[in-house]
């Protein structure tokens, strides 16, 4: 089947799942006479639907328990993302960080011709992968920090100093008016390198996290070029960071 009969076939492959209670790559493979590349990219795209469960060398249908658990991305992360999305040039080479905001990018990255995409996220890596016309995709490998789901130490470092970026993209937990952004995690060096090897630095976060206080900071304004929320932010937290030459961006849910 061509690109243009993915759906057809991913709605094929849920329907043999549902009838055989699992399926296999190599099956599908075969089925589809397509290579099994393509079917692990259809199996990653339903799995991030929440239609099934990948597992080693195929899928299983979705557990009830985790189909009743799983959250849509908020209307302002969305939001947050088509802002951030907007900011990228042709041909960018672009760092995106670990994080659910800065993973809403993902679906629309494809629409941007020439992209060199950098990530530290299997899961960005992963919905990248899913993509029709897919960025170059860097990864920067490391030591696997389950709290981030992302890989972080100094192999990451030095992988990452051997490039240099156009943009990063990253989140935070909190936004400290005073400091800058702030994080539950103590795993800093990472987030800082990537700072210092791109051009600009882009931190998106949903409004109800500015004013937040955490103890670690993560990037001081010093370091950060734009930030882009969205439109509930309020008068006085705007002026505070315009204040600070920062540029901002309140994106609006019906953008």
């Amino acid at each position: 089947m061509s690109k243009r009969n993915t759906p057809q076939r991913r709605h094929t492959i849920l329907a043999l799942l549902a009838e055989q209670g699992e399926v296999s790559v190599d099956e599908l493979s075969k089925v589809f006479a397509t290579s099994e590349v393509t079917i692990r990219k259809d199996l990653a795209a339903l799995e991030k639907s929440g239609l099934l469960l990948r597992r080693y060398g195929g899928a299983v249908p979705m557990p009830h328990e985790l189909i009743s658990d799983s959250q849509p991305v908020s209307q302002y992360k969305q939001a947050i993302a088509r802002a951030g999305v907007a900011c990228i040039r042709e041909h960018a080479r672009i760092i995106i960080d670990s994080g659910t905001t800065t993973a809403a990018m993902i679906p629309q990255l494809g629409h941007k011709p020439g992209l060199v995409v950098m990530t530290n996220s299997i899961n960005v890596a992963r919905a990248i992968g899913e993509l029709e016309h897919e960025p170059v995709l860097l990864m920067t490998g490391g030591t696997w920090d389950p709290h981030s789901e992302s890989f972080q130490g100094q192999v990451a470092e030095q992988v990452l100093r051997s490039y240099d970026f156009d943009q990063l993209f990253i989140g935070a937990d909190g936004i400290d008016l005073a400091r800058g952004t702030t994080t539950f995690n103590e795993l800093l060096g990472l987030s800082r390198v990537m700072a210092e090897v791109a051009r600009e630095v882009v931190v998106m976060v949903e409004s109800d996290k500015i004013g937040r206080k955490i103890p670690n900071l993560e990037l001081p304004w010093s370091s950060i070029h734009t930030l882009i929320t969205d439109e509930r932010l309020s008068p006085e937290a705007r002026e505070q960071l315009t204040a600070r030459g920062i540029k901002l961006i309140c994106a609006t849910v019906d953008a």
